[in-house]
């Protein structure tokens, strides 16, 4: 297969995700510089938390791309009409082709934070047949992946649970994302933790910060 897909990380969990003759954004969140970006095609969310779905963030990308369409579940959609934002809907386990590439949707909710908080809604989605990012969950799409964004740090998970989903699902390339509440001083040592345990496994973490790019 032909490697072409382009991921830039603008921080936390957003990524801009080039394929051929498509251009998505993925998570516009709060935890993020504010993504000036244009010739977006698709603006995919997985769930409604500000760190990956921020109404101001979405407004101005729209702003700049007003053609850019939406795609995400229900429950984001219902936040985004709040602010008379139109979305296209996508249920788990379907597939939908945009500019001659695939995008399908995987999952239904977020990991669980705490039994006395409610879970919200969250779907992943692969790219390409290539590129998977599960939101804020550990889902298995029972599919191969190719480049897995890897949620590393985060309230609702252990780094125990993320290097040993890398593992179930075995991609050749892992990132993280899902980092944005890392301070610069401490980064190094935690992102080393998946270096160090993927590695024996086949599989190659590369970090990405801020405005980091892979190739693939």
């Amino acid at each position: 297969m032909c490697k072409s897909m382009r991921i830039t990380k603008f921080g936390h969990s957003c990524l801009l995700v080039e394929e051929g003759k498509l251009r998505v954004l993925m998570d516009p969140g709060n935890y993020n510089p504010m993504p000036d970006v244009y010739g977006i095609d698709v603006i995919l969310i997985t769930h409604e938390h500000d760190d990956h779905c921020y109404l101001d963030s979405i407004k101005q990308v729209l702003g700049n791309n007003p053609q850019a369409e939406i795609i995400t579940h229900e429950a984001v959609g219902k936040k985004l009409a709040t602010a008379e934002i139109v979305s296209t809907q996508i249920k788990d386990g379907e597939e939908i082709v945009r500019n001659g590439v695939s995008i399908s949707s995987h999952g239904t909710q977020h990991a669980r934070l705490h039994p006395d908080i409610p879970v919200v809604s969250n779907t992943g989605y692969v790219i390409a047949h290539t590129l998977y990012y599960a939101g804020d969950s550990f889902y298995d799409p029972e599919r191969a992946i190719e480049v897995l964004a890897l949620p590393t740090i985060g309230s609702w998970m252990k780094i125990e649970e993320a290097i040993e989903y890398a593992k179930k699902l075995k991609p050749k390339i892992v990132f993280p994302v899902h980092d944005g509440i890392l301070i610069p001083q401490s980064r190094m040592s935690a992102q080393k933790t998946f270096s160090t345990t993927l590695g024996p496994s086949g599989i190659e973490f590369k970090d990405m910060v801020e405005d980091s790019i892979l190739d693939y």
